[in-house]
């Protein structure tokens, strides 16, 4: 199947809040999503942007049903890490299930990696669910190695009223 990779603009927010909602439908989520189009375009497309981003499009004659050409996204950021330098940090990597199991998802995970080895990165990081076996086969079948299994670190976060709280000096 025809697709194009290509760096994401703030046009594409509305497309990429409609994928990330779908993600979160489909990791059963849904309730932790508070990111709008607004949000995505403010920190995506500023002068000091939080995040980048990626999206995979098809041309009009493999538009889906509902007419989407955008069908796949990926968001990342870069970070520092203490023991090897500069890395990437892939958010979400996400395609739209009719069009899965053609090259898409290795394709947007693929310029992920371009972009970070050509930002001087030394590595990718990103986070699984540990239930999602389809994402864990394909990660693993890339090279991908699982970090909680071999070196027995979590993935943490603090967030709401315990962040509230853990800013108090």
């Amino acid at each position: 199947m025809e697709f194009t990779i290509r760096a994401a603009n703030v046009d594409d927010c509305k497309d990429i809040a409609r994928m990330i909602t779908e993600l979160a439908e489909y990791e059963k989520v849904i309730d932790h999503v508070k990111v709008t189009q607004r949000d995505l375009e403010q920190d995506g497309f500023s002068k000091n942007p939080f995040f980048h981003g990626i999206v995979a499009e098809v041309p009009e004659q493999h538009k889906t049903k509902e007419g989407h050409t955008k069908v796949g996204y990926a968001l990342y950021c870069f970070f520092y890490s203490s023991w090897r330098g500069r890395a990437v940090f892939m958010e979400d990597l996400y395609v739209m299930p009719e069009f899965r199991g053609k090259g898409i998802g290795k394709a947007l995970m693929s310029k992920v990696a371009q972009l970070g080895l050509a930002a001087g990165c030394q590595q990718l990081n990103f986070t699984v669910l540990d239930w999602n076996k389809p994402s864990l086969d394909f990660y693993f079948s890339q090279g991908c190695a699982d970090v909680t299994a071999e070196m027995g670190y979590h993935y943490m976060c603090c967030k709401g009223e315990a962040l509230e709280h853990l800013a108090q000096p």
